[in-house]
């Protein structure tokens, strides 16, 4: 049985979710709007000006396949006193075809590292707000 195929129970066939099974963009929590699009276009290769701030709190970054859009979040605690909070376990993972050289890079750039290259696969560093990010293996 299909995942969005409806199947037979005792009360009757169950509706095809309108739902779809596909990420379209995560959402990181950042306080610094500005900072953050500087930092994130540095570690991915973006330029800064195809990196549009919106309403003074979204910033979708330009990504192959599922998005990722940095907010400041006003409306789930980014105006409280130390923001929305950071995301603490890594909550999706960025890829690469060179582990190593991702790691070097990582270094240059001085972003701080929580782990060195894990089972050949992967490692995961933390933005300037906290928030865990792997990045892993292609």
């Amino acid at each position: 049985m299909s995942v969005n195929q409806p199947h037979a129970t005792n009360e009757g066939a169950l509706p095809v979710s309108p739902v779809k099974n596909k990420v379209g963009s995560y959402f990181v929590p950042v306080r610094d709007i500005e900072k953050s699009r500087s930092w994130y276009c540095r570690v991915l290769a973006l330029d800064e000006n195809s990196c549009e701030i919106i309403g003074g709190h979204l910033c979708p970054l330009p990504m192959e396949g599922t998005g990722l859009i940095l907010d400041t979040m006003p409306m789930w605690g980014g105006e409280e006193p130390g923001g929305a909070p950071s995301i603490s376990t890594p909550a999706f993972m960025l890829l690469t075809a060179d582990l190593q050289g991702s790691l070097d890079y990582m270094k240059q750039l001085g972003v701080e590292l929580v782990t060195e290259i894990m089972h050949d696969h992967w490692f995961v560093v933390k933005d300037p707000d906290g928030n865990k990010l792997m990045i892993c293996r292609e």
